[in-house]
């Protein structure tokens, strides 16, 4: 579509919406930007001063859009808000941040996309960092980051690494990722999608537009992801933490577990994974998701065991910040459902005792597989902020073990301080 003198409205105005916002007007349109925020909380002055008219205080859902050419709606905005649907009955294309700008990269550029409900950071800035050991002038970014639609104002690049949230993904229907992976996937974001296999099917367009020659990495551990990438058109491979085990039907080729590290079996590679910053059989599976992707792009493997090397890991992402009088501060925050917290206490061996402190917001997933995970691991939890106010339903005045045998830890709250059951 040719965007000069057309009429855009964006929806959302973070940091999506904003570098949307800049990118249609580098295009000659004419920019509409809609966000529940008042308009002088927005952010946008300056582009307001370059003639975007913001619409701030509007509730998207009931909002009426008049008749744009076109709608861009940023990640955080659901497709299935009655104005959208509105827009799209009276046939006004309806293009997510990564569609509008995915169609301004440079010809010939390479995209690699990585998506799953867990490790998409780590597994995309590790991937940068094999392609920039490769040579391949990488920009990462998309949903970690900077923006797609910013990255296009910039010289063009080779090599496009992106993380790609469901919420994107939502958004795309054109984009063709040459080398996309998915990790894995548990329940999460249950609040915006109607079960797993909703959600499941907004993961599995990354490989919507893939053609004969790209590569299609999945989890052959995880049956959520090989059913994804069926009918799939490029080639598929995948990666276990359990070694020795068959190929499942449909991968040319799998990466599995070595003695300090992993192999690629069809290529014959062995890589070692000694960093810190990828500690756990959940960045072994990270390392070699990136390592699968690298490697059909074409990063060799002397590159690609440097970029293993000297990868520093992402902030708080299992990242250690101080040893203090032989007790380690590790910051993972950035685990915001329970899947992510059981897997980053996998990581750590038996007989190390945790404290794990947890809340924010929770997203719809049971808590009490966190019970089962933590016995003989956590000492006890600090809950915080606003699902840290969710009590267990009985508390005691001891910290010690029940007659039953059910453990008691210590539970903190805006209003108290006590030892409670851990019971949801």
């Amino acid at each position: 579509m040719d965007l000069g003198g057309r009429t855009v409205s964006v929806l959302g105005a973070g940091r999506s919406g904003l570098a949307a916002s800049e990118l249609l007007l580098s295009r000659g349109a004419r920019v509409t930007l809609w966000d529940e925020r008042p308009a002088d909380q927005l952010g946008a002055v300056a582009l307001a001063a370059r003639g975007v008219v913001l619409r701030g205080g509007s509730a998207l859902g009931p909002v009426d859009l008049g008749r744009p050419d076109l709608v861009v709606v940023s990640p955080g905005v659901p497709l299935r808000l009655p104005s959208i649907v509105r827009a799209r009955e009276h046939g006004v294309p309806i293009w997510g941040e990564i569609e509008l700008a995915a169609r301004s990269l440079p010809p010939g550029a390479l995209v690699l996309g990585v998506t799953g409900t867990n490790g998409k950071s780590t597994t995309t800035a590790l991937l940068g960092a094999l392609c920039q050991a490769g040579g391949l002038d990488p920009f990462v970014g998309g949903n970690l980051g900077t923006p797609l639609s910013r990255a296009v104002l910039e010289p063009p690049r080779r090599t496009y690494v992106l993380e790609l949230s469901s919420f994107q993904l939502e958004g795309m229907d054109s984009v063709r990722v040459h080398g996309a992976a998915v990790l894995n996937l548990t329940p999460d974001h249950l609040d915006r999608y109607d079960g797993m296999d909703d959600y499941a099917a907004a993961k599995a367009r990354i490989f919507r537009s893939q053609e004969p020659g790209d590569v299609a990495v999945v989890n052959a551990d995880d049956s959520w992801t090989l059913r994804m990438v069926d009918g799939a058109r490029a080639s598929r491979f995948g990666f276990t933490l359990r070694p020795g085990l068959p190929a499942p039907a449909g991968l040319a080729g799998t990466a599995e577990p070595t003695e300090g590290g992993f192999q690629l079996g069809f290529a014959g590679l062995r890589f070692r994974v000694g960093s810190r910053a990828l500690r756990g059989g959940h960045n072994l599976a990270n390392a070699m998701a990136a390592t699968l992707l690298a490697f059909h792009a074409g990063v060799g493997p002397e590159a690609l065991q440097s970029g293993l090397d000297g990868f520093p890991g992402l902030p708080h992402r299992l990242e250690s910040i101080r040893t203090l009088e032989g007790v380690e501060w590790v910051n993972d925050s950035k685990a915001t459902n329970v899947d992510a917290v059981l897997t980053a206490l996998a990581a750590f061996p038996p007989g190390q005792r945790l404290w794990l402190i947890a809340g924010g917001k929770g997203k719809g997933a049971p808590y009490r597989r966190l019970v089962e995970a933590s016995v003989g691991k956590v000492a006890g939890v600090l809950t915080v902020r606003r699902a840290g106010t969710r009590h267990p339903r009985r508390c005691s005045p001891t910290d010690a073990a029940s007659p039953s045998g059910s453990r008691w830890i210590r539970c903190c709250s805006a209003r108290c301080w006590r030892s409670c059951r851990w019971d949801w």
